[in-house]
């Protein structure tokens, strides 16, 4: 019998959130199917009770139950044969090891701190470790519309903080069918293909915003996110928490139909008293999935076979290589969103129009003119008698986003990152593959969501009733989309040309910044220079060539076309005056023979840097980062291109992006 304990919290900003307690007999067996699933999937992940694990835990009954779930399979192995956590700092007496629950405080609710002690006093109960994160808003709190993807990009951003600085590499996230089942629909209803009717990942690499300091270097620091409840229902998470006699929270703001997930969750409890909708729902879903993992092992080994990247921060595919009409509309579409992420560095998918105007243009050999889109740019490779395709950052990306996306790194020292995802993702990779040898694949050649409903009702994955029925939740509902200010037009992933005030960075001597979530600066100076160059002026702690900023710092911006023009005007200095002319520099403070070094010195410099610009496609050098002062002087251009102003500035420059090609390991099985 269930015995409901509710106890208002009064909050003026949303509705009240009640606590529902259950006591329950605890059955060891009803409860073991649950416990044996739930290991099954963190063996299918890769995962093992010995790695260090984190919890995203809310206090509802989806994030409980797997804080029980993830507590028992823990303790199962210890003091048996499996491995314990390696030390990572002390763990009280009473709590099991190498796991933490974290609770995100958003802070939006006046409530929200009192309720994260209590659902972290809840978790300690269960003899779990827990933390909580306090969210902070600078820019003041989101706007409605947006409150809850606000809420939850900067959930996530609060669980990454923290399982880096506790240096844990796997965070478990309580979702589970039906939350697959929302998101169905509602992906249905804005006419998503099969790859997005595949919903959430099973596992997936979430990789920080910004590069991290371990103390040596600045790394990419990522963990993995896993869903291992997906099996389960949502009545499945309320029979683990009564079976265990725990406690949860419920939130009657799930039951707003301001929100399109909560109006599709009513929808689809009134369709599916008995079970049957739903049963068939998980089969189509599941086939979905199955079709986007043998699409991503596909788009990977193409992307293998025929992409070079290069330290310039562009791509190179080799049309011969991926021989694009012979390959499917949906592995071709994956595949080219892979290029355009990793170059760009934004990380949106490609649809509609943008991606087919890329695959026409890809199939279209040999390829010819140029295409803007998605913030890359491509044309054919020089010299490749267009069986090669040029992918690189548009012109548009480099003035309107280089401040957005560029920002100076901070030297707080972190934990090295966790190296053993790379073993926990092979692991789980070479169980996928073994799977999709022994699978049938069915919508590989069925894009729209239409093709998909009646391929599966084709194949008896769904009957007429289930598939008439997701055709009228799918009209419904995208008819309060497009009436809805969240109606996004196509046309935005097709660049539009615009040139606003480009935005530089100041760097000061010793800082480094990734510029353009792609490459990561760092300048400085040295202390002397016996080489007949160099002027060095003890009071300013530069040379007197060098021209940095009063304030001693440099911005760094993209290259222009003009910069190519002015290196081909110094490297025809032939004479002091010319040299004066160029550098700004008063012969009154430099000796002549100084200035002919110098002269030299920048003349060889510049014939260096065109000879290797000359091996760089124009619209590629675009891209590369220049260092000026606050005059547009140019001080140096990309490191390995060769040139510098000065032989006493010293630069280092290297092609780092925050995400790598392929996004890193994602797994929908």
């Amino acid at each position: 019998m269930l015995l409901f304990s509710c106890r208002p919290f009064p909050s003026p900003c949303l509705p009240i959130r009640r606590l529902l307690r259950c006591r329950c007999t605890y059955s060891p067996t009803s409860s073991a199917p649950y416990h044996e699933s739930f290991a099954r999937r963190m063996a299918l992940a890769g995962i093992h009770p010995h790695h260090r694990i984190a919890v995203g835990v809310s206090g509802g009954p989806d994030s409980m139950a797997l804080c029980v779930l993830a507590a028992a399979w823990k303790k199962a192995v210890e003091g048996g044969s499996g491995r314990k956590s390696e030390d990572k700092g002390s763990v009280s007496p009473g709590f099991v090891e190498g796991l933490l629950g974290v609770v995100v405080d958003h802070g939006l609710r006046l409530e929200s701190a009192e309720e994260a002690q209590l659902v972290r006093a809840r978790v300690h109960g269960m003899g779990v470790m827990c933390e909580i994160a306090t969210c902070e808003w600078p820019n003041g709190r989101p706007n409605l519309g947006h409150l809850q993807e606000a809420a939850c990009e900067m959930r996530y951003q609060k669980l990454l903080d923290i399982c880096i600085k506790q240096q844990i590499g796997v965070l478990l996230i309580a979702h589970h069918s039906d939350d697959q089942a929302e998101l169905f629909v509602l992906r249905l209803s804005r006419n998503s293909g099969v790859l997005g009717l595949a919903g959430t990942a099973f596992v997936s690499q979430l990789f920080a915003p910004n590069l991290k300091y371990d103390g040596h270097n600045f790394c990419r620091y990522g963990i993995l996110l896993v869903r291992p409840m997906l099996e389960f229902s949502k009545n499945d998470t309320y029979k683990i928490c009564q079976g265990s006699n725990h406690l949860w929270v419920e939130d009657p703001t799930n039951n707003s139909m301001q929100y399109a997930r909560n109006r599709i969750r009513a929808s689809l409890r009134c369709l599916s008293p008995d079970g049957a909708f739903q049963s068939e729902l998980q089969k189509l879903i599941y086939a979905c999935r199955l079709t986007r993992v043998c699409v991503s092992n596909a788009c990977n080994m193409a992307i293998k076979q025929s992409v070079t990247t290069t330290e310039y921060g562009y791509a190179v595919i080799d049309l011969e290589k991926l021989d694009p009409q012979n390959v499917d509309d949906l592995c071709l579409s994956q595949y080219l969103a892979c290029v355009l992420q990793f170059v760009s560095q934004r990380h949106r998918p490609i649809r509609g129009r943008a991606a087919r105007l890329f695959m026409d243009y890809i199939r279209n050999t040999p390829c010819k003119g140029a295409l803007t889109v998605a913030g890359c740019y491509l044309c054919a490779f020089p010299r490749s008698k267009s069986t090669k395709i040029l992918v690189c950052c548009s012109a548009d990306l480099m003035e309107s986003f280089s401040g957005e996306m560029s920002y100076k790194c901070s030297y707080e020292e972190q934990p090295p990152p966790v190296p053993e995802i790379d073993h926990v993702a092979l692991e789980a990779c070479l169980y996928s593959n073994q799977f999709l040898q022994c699978s049938s694949i069915p919508f590989l050649s069925h894009k729209s969501s239409t093709d998909v409903l009646n391929r599966a009702k084709d194949l008896n994955i769904i009957g007429d009733f289930s598939l008439g029925k997701l055709l009228n939740l799918q009209t419904e509902e995208h008819q309060k989309f497009i009436t809805t200010t969240e109606h996004k037009h196509e046309e935005q992933y097709l660049e539009k040309t615009s040139f606003p005030d480009v935005k530089v960075l100041c760097l000061w001597p010793g800082e480094t910044c990734h510029f353009m979530s792609r490459f990561l600066i760092t300048w400085n100076t040295l202390e002397a220079v016996p080489n007949g160059i160099c002027s060095y002026d003890s009071q300013k702690g530069i040379c007197q060539h060098c021209a940095v900023n009063q304030d001693g710092s440099l911005a760094v911006r993209h290259m222009f076309d003009t910069d190519w023009l002015f290196l081909a005007e110094v490297s025809r200095i032939h004479s002091v005056e010319e040299n004066q002319n160029v550098s700004k520099v008063s012969s009154e403070k430099l000796k002549d023979d100084e200035l002919l070094n110098h002269s030299n010195y920048l003349q060889l410099s510049a014939t260096k840097a065109l000879e290797v610009l000359r091996s760089i496609p124009a619209s590629a050098r675009r891209t590369l980062p220049v260092l000026t002062n606050s005059q547009g002087d140019i001080l140096s251009i990309y490191p390995s291109i060769g040139f510098r102003w000065c032989p006493s500035l010293s630069i280092k420059a290297v092609f780092h992006p925050r995400v790598p090609l392929g996004g890193g390991y994602t797994s929908y099985l």
